[in-house]
């Protein structure tokens, strides 16, 4: 059977996120059934002498539960990174059975606009829950951020770059009913669904965390400049944004 080029470099996306998804779930794995035995040792442990003999990362782990200092913004972030999961699950879901046909042009957009909105409900739930295990009492600031903060900011971005590109009177630019059916949408579904999520993860019952916290912070040292977070991210998300941009390039 002949395969052209497209469907070739399909095929290298999907064995290249099968390998990916294989490797993540192996290391994951392991990681659990350590941690997992890592953790049965500190809660039974009696004297904290014993605890000396550890090192590195397990040093800290009494202070992973401790309430970072920005509790309200970590939550909105966590709620919105639900969201957007929740939304990349079933808009590949709906392609992958064929109910978004690619001859119908934008109606994988729309269908993904669409589903970021109805996604409110998974976004509040995780972000209320979130503040809540972190002894959070601005409950209804956290679920306005949800709703507004991110979302916000792209709309805005969009907003002005379309604004140039009227001023280019170009064919491209998003008219303005479209941009005010949007805003619509967005204050009158996703809004209230990140609220109704809200409401129920604060009354959902927490878990109990699986060690204890100690009361006094241990000090963790000054890190190297190739250990800051940033690098991190940046060395971390520059091989899969490369080779992902070089497969869609193609396509």
């Amino acid at each position: 059977l002949y395969m052209g080029d497209d469907q070739v470099h399909w095929f290298s996306i999907l064995n290249s996120l099968v390998i990916v998804l294989l490797l993540s779930g192996i290391v994951a794995m392991i990681m659990v059934r350590t941690l997992r035995r890592d953790l049965a040792e500190y809660n039974s442990v009696e004297e904290k002498e014993e605890l000396l003999e550890e090192s590195g990362w397990k040093l800290v782990h009494a202070d992973v539960f401790r309430p970072p200092q920005q509790p309200i913004l970590l939550s909105a972030s966590l709620g919105t990174g639900m969201q957007l999961l929740a939304m990349a699950v079933v808009s590949i879901g709906c392609a992958m059975l064929g109910f978004l046909s690619p001859a119908n042009r934008g109606g994988l957009l729309t269908a993904t606009l669409l589903t970021f909105m109805l996604m409110g409900v998974p976004a509040g739930y995780c972000a209320s829950h979130t503040y809540k295990a972190l002894k959070g009492t601005e409950w209804k600031l956290v679920t306005v951020l949800t709703a507004t903060l991110y979302p916000g900011a792209i709309a805005a971005t969009l907003f002005v770059l379309n604004f140039f590109i009227w001023g280019q009177q170009s064919s491209g630019a998003i008219p303005f009913g479209t941009m005010v059916v949007l805003l619509l949408m967005w204050f009158g579904v996703s809004v209230p669904l990140v609220f109704a999520g809200a409401f129920f993860g604060f009354k959902a019952k927490l878990k109990d965390p699986p060690c204890r916290t100690n009361e006094i912070p241990r000090q963790v040292p000054e890190q190297a400049w190739y250990m800051v977070g940033a690098f991190n991210v940046l060395m971390g998300g520059i091989l899969p944004f490369g080779a992902i941009f070089i497969e869609l390039f193609f396509i």
